[in-house]
């Protein structure tokens, strides 16, 4: 199920779109082919566009190793079944990040990353909501998609911890609960491992961040960054 949702994740969205339109979105703006770049490149029609087609490319390869597993609508199950979804979640973020078709080079893995995290249901569905109000938030304060991203990636953990704590208090999702259940600890752990990943797709982002270059929302660049 890796395999299959890291050939899924692998479909260069941003790319396909921008090249209907005679652009290779690798040379213009910041050379990324995800979302935000097709956005500012093409305008906010293309961006919608790629964003729900990155994001479905993680969900449902996600949900359908959840359903196929019979851990879907489960909190607390076996440790290996937990790792097992968890890995099949985590094969479409890599085939977005690290596309097979474009040298393996591809997108930051922000869509895809949030769709794998929705199709883990319940466990990281309401994370991943929380982390998706970060990113509104972050973004409404300072107008940096890629700051709002690294932040939102950067609550992924904390609220992976929490959303556990409070079920487990309230005695939700009793199914699959007893003393050999995974817990949080493997959700803990990938969400960490997203995080990490996604905030170092985000190197050159830091950089231009610290240096005051970086573009805010609305600002279009048509340059090709290095």
């Amino acid at each position: 199920m890796t395999l299959a949702g890291f050939l899924a994740g692998s479909f260069p969205t941003g790319y396909l779109i921008a090249k209907s339109r005679g652009i290779d979105i690798r040379t213009v703006g910041s050379g990324n082919i995800g979302a935000t770049n097709v956005g500012r490149i093409l305008g906010p029609k293309a961006w919608l566009l790629c964003f729900a087609i990155d994001l479905a490319k993680g969900l449902l390869p996600t949900l359908a190793a959840g359903i196929a597993g019979g851990t879907a609508g489960r909190l607390f199950m076996p440790p290996i079944d937990a790792w097992g979804w968890l890995l099949a979640m985590l094969g479409p973020i890599l085939g977005h990040m690290f596309c097979p078709w474009l040298g393996f080079k591809g997108g930051k893995g922000v869509a895809t990353g949030l769709g794998s995290l929705m199709g883990v249901f319940p466990a990281l569905t309401l994370p991943a909501a929380a982390a998706f109000a970060v990113f509104i938030a972050a973004l409404a304060a300072w107008r940096y998609v890629s700051l709002a991203a690294m932040l939102a990636a950067a609550s992924l953990p904390f609220s992976v911890w929490a959303f556990f704590a409070f079920c487990d208090a309230q005695h939700w999702f009793p199914a699959g609960r007893s003393d050999d259940a995974a817990g949080p600890t493997p959700f803990i752990a990938l969400t960490a491992l997203v995080a990490a990943l996604v905030i170092l797709r985000h190197r050159a982002n830091i950089a231009r961040l610290l240096a005051g270059s970086e573009p805010r929302l609305g600002v279009a660049r048509a340059r090709r960054d290095p």
